[in-house]
């Protein structure tokens, strides 16, 4: 298991826990950001803020904090050609 934050784009995997009981962490629980739903991270900022990845059917951008408390397990990554 890892942090959301260390993936690479094209890295699929699901959400295992979301860290916290804050407002960032309802927030991402409302966002559908929840124990089990897989995700691929679709594009990094090249210092890592913001991440976006496509879960649930939509895309999500994330900052890096927010990211840092998303515990997922990794999958296998995704080649874009």
């Amino acid at each position: 298991m890892t942090k959301l934050g260390d993936l690479t784009p094209g890295t699929k995997g699901k959400i295992v826990k979301v860290e916290g009981r804050d407002a960032i962490h309802r927030r991402l629980l409302d966002m559908g950001v929840v124990r089990g739903t897989e995700f691929e991270v679709e594009k990094k900022a090249p210092l890592g803020d913001p991440i976006e990845i496509k879960i649930m059917g939509y895309h999500l951008s994330l900052r890096k904090y927010e990211a840092e408390t998303i515990i997922v397990e990794e999958g296998k990554e995704v080649s874009n050609g």
